[in-house]
């Protein structure tokens, strides 16, 4: 499954993200967090129909450059890459419907 469930401390570096092939699903913000946690089920459920999708989940806060340089003010935030290309974005994912929103174009499995 495409699923991570803990935030990683250690970020790639931006230039690393963007020379990434293919889709990618960054997901921003932290383990302590209570949106983030709150959300969790429905970013895990949405990923199901993608198991496939690589999902980077990096922990993001003061001093974080990749959050930074992708405009990250709240947490959590899913954003689909194609080939290093911002092509989907969700900010504090209420339901898997919104996060199977940005997923919709891309083909399952």
């Amino acid at each position: 499954m495409a699923y991570v469930a803990n935030y990683a401390a250690d970020a790639p570096e931006r230039a690393l993200v963007d020379a990434t092939p293919g889709d990618v699903l960054l997901e921003f913000g932290a383990n302590w967090c209570g949106h983030c946690q709150g959300a969790q089920q429905a970013i895990a459920a949405a990923l199901q129909a993608h198991p496939a999708l690589p999902h980077l989940k990096i922990e993001d806060g003061p001093g974080r450059r990749l959050g930074r340089s992708f405009r990250v003010k709240l947490w959590p935030t899913l954003i689909l890459l194609r080939d290093g290309q911002e092509i989907g974005r969700v900010v504090r994912p209420g339901s898997e419907m919104e996060i199977a929103a940005i997923l919709a174009g891309l083909t399952a499995g």
